[in-house]
């Protein structure tokens, strides 16, 4: 166990030790990057008028807490890197929560919604389970897990980052193990043929009877 620790650690230590080291780059890489439809695809299974309280895991600098503040939600954003917390804060005013992906501490029953965007992919897969079972109880019945990962077979180290990348079919077996049903999905980007669509965006829902 404790070997399996230490590499855990080293996953997730390493891995935010690159974001750490490159944020600014990564900010000024990503704040203009066109997620339209991502945002439109999460929101879209609720009421046009609800006002959510969203959770943006990953969020990174906070450019997707800003939009979803900018429509009258109520984002919090969470990030393992400490230097996006705090980018985060300082351009949102919002919520940042400092918390890793292997060791979230999240109320039950707190978010309508969760949005993951190029997040989640950097959970070992046999860490994802436990990771996935964490969001499904801190959402609200009847919630929404949006994610959108680089799409492959595969998993171990890109440069300094470590990435787990699953085609659609495995993907919904771990969301379906985790209690969710998903509901749509969807290659981007939009309007290319599949090969040149690295990305997987999935639409899943907590379903009412969850508890």
């Amino acid at each position: 166990m404790g070997q399996r620790t230490e590499e855990l650690d080293e996953i997730e230590t390493v891995t935010l030790s690159h974001y750490n080291q490159n944020a600014e780059t990564f900010w000024n890489g990503t704040k203009d990057h066109d997620v339209v439809q991502n945002y439109e695809a999460f929101l879209a299974p609720f009421p046009k008028d609800k006002k959510l309280d969203i959770l943006d895991l990953g969020c990174g600098p906070g450019r997707d807490v800003k939009y979803f503040q900018s429509l009258g939600h109520r984002p919090v954003g969470l990030d393992g890197s400490e230097v996006f917390c705090n980018m985060a804060r300082r351009y949102t005013g919002c919520e940042i929560l400092h918390q890793k992906f292997l060791s979230l501490e999240l109320s039950k029953h707190a978010f309508d919604g969760i949005f993951a965007n190029a997040s989640l992919f950097h959970v070992p897969s046999r860490e994802l389970p436990r990771v996935l079972d964490d969001l499904h109880a801190a959402l609200r019945p009847g919630g929404i897990l949006f994610l959108s990962n680089p799409r492959g077979n595969d998993e171990g180290w890109s440069g300094q980052r470590y990435g787990h990348y699953m085609q659609f079919d495995s993907s919904k077996m771990f969301m379906e193990e985790a209690g969710f049903k998903v509901i749509d999905y969807y290659y981007r980007p939009i309007g290319k043929p599949n090969h040149e669509q690295p990305w997987l965006a999935i639409v899943a829902i907590k379903p009412l009877e969850s508890i």
